[in-house]
């Protein structure tokens, strides 16, 4: 069915794509104010949050319904694993309307008169579509065995001078955005600020679960943020940072997922976002979100990809971005990063800057290690540089570090 109010032509075409499909949509509604009502302000309904709920809708055709309906299912089959019931279950009442107040947005399903209200409300900034981000998973991972006492990636990027300087990243939270992370692993023992696990719908998981990862990335990618030495290998670039790790990622609705980390991740004073996810292409839909981290003090380093030259992905590709590429151990860029200059003025070429990003070794959950090649393994080489620097300079802007990178 055809939207019964006409779209406007600059629409998103994530929003349009949903509503030619299903005649509903999922969008982010960036807010100008926060979205925090006081309590007398909620219950008189004059609260913007609480007035603008008429807006969104429940559907059977939505992104949270299809995914309630495969929970449930899932859960009676038998067999399913206690995590999966749980969410089943909390699924039931999943709220119409997500709210993230530490980053001033909401999360919903409209119509096309529901999207219009909303764009021409007062009290909003924006209304965007939801991207589907995937995680850039490794062009190769293989078993190894640490046989040096230094990753190759941490002495090409000369970080055992800053570590003779007494920096270690200590007093830094780094957001890691991710599959998750092993803290049984021994390189991840005492690594954590703080770790949630959200689940498909993007609700966190209670009790807060040990640390742990749903895959290897996770792990990997913490690990060469933060990482301690085991054994003699060092592999981590700041091990004297505290990581706020969440799993966010693969499935379900993962830009409920995504939102719900980036939220947690703010109200637990990280500094610095290593993210290795996204959607192939240009979409801009998450611009405001990476803005909003940037004023609100996170550097975002985020990998730029590894579908090769002339491609990139959102929102590494955002010039509000640290986007990151990889190179190998020669210093060459790996054939398979992505690279892509922009029709716009600002930061016109992706990535920003490249870094250690083949055949790099970290750990793996099982008290293992793994060799693995892609941007992904090279932006957590970035973010602990910029926890190295934030420890250095304490009072530096994010710009201040940025730009010491970048030009270093």
């Amino acid at each position: 069915m055809p939207p019964t109010i006409p779209l406007a032509p600059a629409e998103s075409p994530q929003i349009v794509q949903q509503f030619n499909a299903s005649g509903v949509a999922q969008v982010i509604v960036v807010m100008k104010r926060p979205v925090v009502p006081t309590a007398a302000a909620a219950r008189a309904g004059r609260s913007p949050v609480a007035r603008l709920q008429k807006h969104f809708v429940t559907s059977e055709r939505s992104t949270d319904s299809a995914i309630r309906s495969a929970l449930a299912a899932h859960a009676a089959r038998g067999g399913a694993a206690a995590g999966v019931v749980r969410a089943a279950r909390r699924a039931v009442a999943a709220p119409r309307v997500r709210i993230y107040p530490n980053l001033g947005v909401m999360l919903g399903t409209v119509r096309p008169e529901g999207l219009h209200a909303l764009r021409t409300d007062g009290d909003v900034a924006a209304v965007t579509g939801t991207p589907h981000f995937t995680l850039i998973k490794p062009r190769m991972a293989a078993e190894a065995t640490p046989q040096t006492t230094v990753g190759w990636g941490i002495e090409a990027l000369e970080v055992p001078r800053l570590w003779k300087a007494g920096l270690t990243g200590k007093g830094v939270v780094v957001a890691h955005l991710d599959t998750g992370a092993d803290g049984r692993h021994p390189a991840l023992r005492g690594v954590f600020a703080a770790f949630a696990e959200f689940d498909a719908l993007g609700e966190e998981v209670r009790p807060v679960p040990r640390p742990h990862d749903t895959g290897e990335h996770g792990t990997h990618t913490a690990a060469t943020v933060a990482g301690r030495a085991v054994q003699g290998f060092s592999m981590g670039v700041a091990p004297g940072a505290k990581l706020a790790s969440a799993i966010v990622i693969e499935g379900g609705n993962v830009v409920a997922r995504v939102l719900a980390g980036l939220d947690w991740a703010l109200g637990r004073q990280a500094k610095v976002l290593s993210m290795s996810l996204g959607l192939p292409g240009w979409w801009e839909d998450f611009v405001p979100i990476i803005r909003i981290l940037r004023a609100r003090g996170v550097l975002p380093v985020i990998a730029t990809g590894n579908e090769g030259p002339g491609t990139s992905r959102s929102p590494g590709n955002y010039s509000q971005a640290l986007s990151v590429g990889a190179v190998t151990k020669d210093l060459a860029v790996a054939d398979f990063s992505s690279s892509q200059e922009f029709n716009r003025t600002a930061d016109p070429i992706v990535p920003d800057l490249v870094a250690p990003g083949v055949d790099i070794i970290s750990a793996v959950p099982g008290n293992r290690y793994k060799r693995m090649s892609g941007t992904s393994m090279a932006t957590p080489h970035v973010a602990g540089l910029a926890a190295l620097l934030f420890e250095a300079k304490p009072g530096a802007t994010i710009d201040e570090v940025e730009r010491a990178i970048v030009q270093s």
